[in-house]
């Protein structure tokens, strides 16, 4: 309002001193403050939650399948390109090459005998946990459940089981017990030189598992051992696609140093 509008025209007429004028809108600016600072909070409130009153609880997360940022599934069979000489024929009694095994686990491949191992019914240790995905084999791949992943394979005919929610297994079978999520890190190895894959690894954690072999000559691991695993999922442009298990394999009792291993398959 200001001096010649017509309402200071009228409320000069109406006999109000400009003092009393002044006054006034004092107390009306007062007023209009009072009324924003006890309202703001309200208005607030509406603009964040749409008008529809307090938020709830947040959703709870997708279940395995669901959030899974690539498809594991199907026929898969291993590609042998490194070390062949170990992987597809049995390699002499004693040759630990590229195993960083310890005195106790040297003398332990030193000793083997597979005639033992079979008299005591011990033949499938080469098909143990940590020992299975260096073989020639073929795998099948399936949801047993949203929140289970199933690994079938030929060789040694082992079934995998991967336990995306906590289990309460007791363990002590070839194939231990595998605790599975999906991972968005960089894998253990390295992204590789084509980069990190796109999404995320499914990374595996098997414990509690009966002792076994990491190589068909013996090479031993123990019931105590972590095997954690980073698989990923790469697409070639020739329409092909590939599976990598990246490997460590980590045994207080037989190795010296983490072993680690990668491993390839190519989806049938």
């Amino acid at each position: 309002m200001r001096p010649g509008s017509r309402r200071w025209d009228t409320i000069v007429r109406q006999g109000q001193s400009l003092e009393g004028v002044l006054i006034n809108l004092y107390k009306l600016c007062q007023l209009v403050a009072v009324v924003l600072c006890v309202a703001s909070p309200a208005v607030f409130a509406q603009g964040r939650g749409g008008g529809r009153g307090p938020a709830g609880p947040p959703p709870p997360p997708p279940v395995a399948k669901v959030a899974a940022p690539w498809d594991p599934t199907g026929y898969w069979v291993s590609l042998v390109t490194e070390d062949w000489r170990y992987r597809m024929a049995l390699p002499p009694k004693g040759d630990l090459t590229g195993v960083p095994v310890n005195a106790e686990g040297r003398a332990a491949a030193n000793a083997w005998d597979p005639a033992k191992d079979e008299a005591a019914g011990d033949q499938c240790k080469i098909y143990g946990v940590a020992g299975l995905i260096r073989l020639p084999i073929r795998l099948h791949i399936t949801w047993q459940d949203d929140e289970t992943l199933k690994i079938e394979t030929d060789a040694g005919e082992q079934t995998r089981i991967l336990h995306f929610k906590p289990t309460q297994e007791a363990g002590g079978g070839w194939q231990g017990v595998s605790l599975a999520s999906w991972d968005r890190s960089i894998p253990v190895m390295g992204p590789g030189r084509g980069g990190a894959p796109p999404g995320a690894s499914l990374k595996v954690v098997t414990t509690k598992m009966k002792a076994g072999y990491l190589r068909k000559n013996g090479v031993p691991y123990s019931e105590n051992t972590v095997v954690t695993e980073y698989i990923d999922r790469l697409e070639h442009p020739d329409g092909d696609s590939y599976l990598v298990f990246e490997t460590e394999v980590v045994d207080p009792k037989y190795l010296a140093t983490p072993f680690w291993t990668s491993t390839h398959f190519k989806r049938q």
